[in-house]
């Protein structure tokens, strides 16, 4: 009895998913259908008004498609930063940050006093900082947020989203620091030791008030001293001594630092 009416509860609910699913299945046909007639259609206010619509439920790909035909139709009227404007965002909404740029880009180049440049300014930024890459891999489009948002701060000094564009520049500045901290320590951990110098140092100048700095350092340090021991005999000592001198810089920065009793010994040897 008991599987019985487990069987005829299962057979249940089965038809009630299908039928689920056929209702979704008749809306999805229905909707694919209401679109391709205003895709269709050449009634272009009619068009402008649904793709505003389709932007609002946050249709996204829809919208886009529509507002890129249409931002040729009007372009040379009064609303045509308009249609630029939610094209972008449209974009925007599909987390396309490279062509939601590029058509921020081309609003503000071609409507210089349009009353969304603000907006448009900052965005332009934001996208390059969503579409930052992990500090492992290039960082040109670190930079370029950096650069852009900067740029945004310059035009619109006075704007409320100053503080929060100021506050991206930093975290992307700090992983432009850690990626120069990452590049220094892979050469000396594959035990490339004249590149490990040159990256190492260059880190440090670059930044010189990177909370890496003492490590940084350090492992110019130990690179210096690595490469001069692995180093032919006429240049060995010369290396060494330019080590024992990296090493008393280090130790007069950082007299407290946990490194500091590492180098000692080999160094001091080096001396003497």
């Amino acid at each position: 009895m008991c599987r019985f009416v487990e069987k005829m509860y299962l057979c249940k609910m089965i038809r009630k998913v299908r039928n689920i699913l056929l209702f979704v299945l008749f809306f999805v046909i229905l909707s694919c259908g209401d679109y391709q007639k205003v895709v269709k259609s050449t009634d272009y206010e009619y068009k402008l008004k649904k793709a505003k619509e389709y932007y609002e439920n946050r249709e996204y790909n829809r919208a886009t498609q529509l507002y890129q035909e249409l931002v040729n139709i009007y372009r040379g009227t009064s609303r045509a930063d308009q249609i630029y404007y939610y094209l972008a965002k449209s974009c925007y909404g599909q987390r396309d940050y490279v062509l939601s740029c590029h058509y921020f880009r081309q609003m503000l180049k071609e409507f210089p006093r349009s009353e969304y440049n603000e907006e448009a300014q900052f965005l332009i930024g934001y996208c390059y900082f969503l579409d930052s890459p992990t500090a492992r891999l290039d960082q040109k489009t670190t930079q370029d947020a950096i650069d852009a948002l900067q740029l945004f701060i310059n035009i619109f000094p006075g704007s409320s989203k100053v503080s929060e564009a100021n506050k991206l520049i930093d975290e992307m500045r700090e992983k432009l620091v850690y990626k120069s901290y990452l590049s220094g320590r892979l050469y000396y951990d594959l035990a490339d030791y004249r590149a490990a110098v040159i990256s190492l140092t260059n880190s440090i100048k670059e930044y010189p008030d990177s909370k890496y700095r003492e490590e940084l350092m350090y492992y110019l340090l130990k690179a210096k001293y690595l490469l001069g021991e692995n180093s032919i005999d006429e240049k060995k000592r010369e290396r060494l001594n330019g080590a024992l001198d990296e090493y008393f810089t280090f130790t007069d920065e950082f007299p407290e630092s946990k490194y500091r009793k590492k180098p000692t010994g080999f160094l001091q040897a080096q001396r003497n």
